[in-house]
């Protein structure tokens, strides 16, 4: 009997699950390389993009830099992976990176059938399409045998064509592993509309596109999609690590914390939750691998949530995207920390 159960425990654990990372692999792997692996897009302004001095800028290579921060004390210790949405999750899996910062949606399949978890969220947005201007498309009903483009491996699609069905009518697809051809072909008539993130399509307007009045993002949110940084599962000390760090920005925000004002305010402050988040008093770092300083070294490096938003999708950005959701919970916003104690 012992030797059949021993035979049934092998076969479970050769035909399982994939295996998961062993708790504090990747905080200590990143510690001993001394850079962090940072999986992320490229092609979208405001998101993920690599200026004309090769430099990667947007809200996404900004999170990995506080990341890096505080982990390994300076920001400018990142590696960038550019990773399409087909192929994001399994670089994230295989270890090909130790962190997923990609305007990726937080959904119930990806979170639990991908051997992947996400820390949180860090934008808010739902799934838009764009169209072109006077093409008689001016809602999702008129998309009734429309031809619509998108990237492979992405949720916008699938909820296009939800919203169309339930309308009574179809689309048919033209699909891309990257999204610059997915925009190309839309751009040169092989499709009538593009899918994409709402706030994606509003940055790939302002910035991408020829002749920006030309197109139009159609008023319809059909979704509610919480973009935000993912980790292997199964590393919770990793996992506290990024979740922590994406609420430290948030929360600094709240507190009127900036990255003028970080240090001064961890030496001055008298507000005994700014004192424990900068690691004034408690020491909370040493809760999950990092040092008594570790979100002041974030905060530094690239500001709070609100200076980030600002920086990339701001109103002195050629973005201009209205804040909305994104603000913290203190002006009507969605997003707000869990105490720091």
């Amino acid at each position: 009997m012992r030797f059949v159960i021993g035979v049934i425990a092998l076969i479970g654990a050769l035909c399982g699950p994939p295996r998961v990372a062993e708790a504090g692999s990747v905080l200590d792997a990143v510690k001993a390389r001394g850079t962090l692996r940072c999986g992320t897009g490229g092609s979208v302004a405001g998101f993920s993009r690599v200026d004309s001095r090769g430099e990667w800028r947007g809200l996404d290579p900004d999170y990995c830099r506080a990341l890096a921060a505080a982990v390994l004390g300076d920001s400018a210790r990142v590696s960038f992976v550019a990773l399409t949405l087909q192929n994001r999750f399994v670089a994230l899996q295989s270890g090909e990176v130790d962190v997923l910062a990609r305007d990726s949606i937080w959904s119930f399949t990806r979170d639990n059938s991908l051997g992947i978890v996400f820390a949180g969220v860090n934008f808010h947005t739902g799934t838009g399409v764009m169209v072109r201007r006077g093409s008689g498309i001016a809602s999702m009903r008129d998309l009734d045998g429309a031809t619509v483009c998108a990237s492979i491996g992405g949720s916008n699609l699938p909820e296009v064509t939800d919203r169309v069905r339930s309308t009574g009518g179809q689309i048919r697809t033209l699909q891309f592993e990257r999204w610059a051809e997915s925009l190309d072909a839309f751009i040169a008539g092989r499709c009538d509309a593009v899918t994409a993130g709402a706030a994606d399509l509003a940055a790939t307007i302002s910035v991408t596109v020829p002749n920006p009045r030309d197109y139009v993002v159609l008023p319809e949110i059909i979704s509610r999609d919480p973009y935000g940084p993912a980790v292997a599962r199964g590393d919770w000390d990793w996992l506290a690590v990024n979740r922590w760090l994406l609420f430290a920005l948030v929360e600094a925000e709240e507190r009127g914390i900036t990255r003028a004002n970080v240090r001064e305010q961890a030496r001055s402050s008298t507000d005994p939750a700014v004192r424990r988040l900068l690691g004034s008093d408690d020491n909370l770092g040493s809760m999950i691998g990092l040092p008594r300083d570790w979100a002041v070294r974030a905060i530094e490096a690239v500001g709070n949530y609100g200076e980030i938003y600002d920086r990339h999708f701001g109103p002195d950005t050629p973005i201009a995207l209205d804040r909305g959701p994104n603000r913290v919970a203190s002006q009507g916003g969605l997003h707000y920390s869990p105490p720091f104690r």
